[in-house]
């Protein structure tokens, strides 16, 4: 018996919650969606990208512990990675001559 197949105290499985966990993680992404595309400024939209991808990682990680699927955590690790040379990216060509990078 795996710690997804435990009980909470309604009868639910953990893996139950771990999905409406990652459903309002969801929600929120949508949420963001709005600051990524109407953000008044450069870095508030690229923020908001970095926002998205890691909430997308939190999301992969938490499927992969409630469907007991390791490989969800493989890939949210790759998506990381990713996301983090992304936001370096970015930033690389947002920022003006002269200035920090």
């Amino acid at each position: 018996m795996s710690v997804v197949d435990a009980s909470l105290a309604g009868g639910y499985a953990v893996g139950d919650f771990l999905l409406v966990v990652a459903a309002g993680f969801v929600v929120l992404a949508i949420g963001m969606l709005y600051r990524a595309v109407k953000g008044p400024t450069m870095q508030d939209r690229v923020l908001a990208v970095n926002v998205l991808g890691t909430n997308t990682v939190v999301i992969l990680a938490i499927l992969g512990a409630a469907l007991s699927e390791p490989t969800f955590l493989d890939i949210a690790l790759v998506y990381a990675l990713l996301n983090f040379l992304m936001a370096i990216a970015i930033s690389k060509f947002t920022v003006e001559r002269g200035g920090v990078l």
